[in-house]
């Protein structure tokens, strides 16, 4: 089975702005969800779907819980792959959005 794209939803749009912003920063789930306001049960699946398509990619920060006074995060950064993907579903999103527009003017 091959790598599939993942699914484009207004949610999966959203998060990937937020990488967008800074497509060379590691970003916690949970700075995703504040940026977004999406709930953990949408946010992480999408985050899945992404990875598991390649688009990002994450790891555990580094640190001790005890030294670091919580829980250690889940990191996520764009691939170079994601960071084209993205870039590219944003302009055909903005291209539709416009020529809906411009069709029923």
């Amino acid at each position: 089975m091959g790598i599939e794209t993942p699914r484009i939803t207004t949610q999966t749009l959203s998060i990937l702005s937020v990488f967008l912003t800074r497509p060379d920063e590691e970003i916690a789930g949970a700075d995703v969800a504040r940026k977004t306001g999406l709930k953990s049960g949408t946010l992480y699946p999408a985050l899945f779907r992404l990875e598991r398509a390649k688009w990002l990619q994450s790891k555990w920060e580094d640190g001790v819980p005890a030294e670091l006074g919580r829980p250690r995060r889940r990191m996520y950064l764009l691939t170079p792959k994601g960071e084209e993907q993205a870039r590219s579903v944003c302009v055909k999103v903005s291209e539709m959005i416009g020529g809906v527009a411009w069709q029923k003017a």
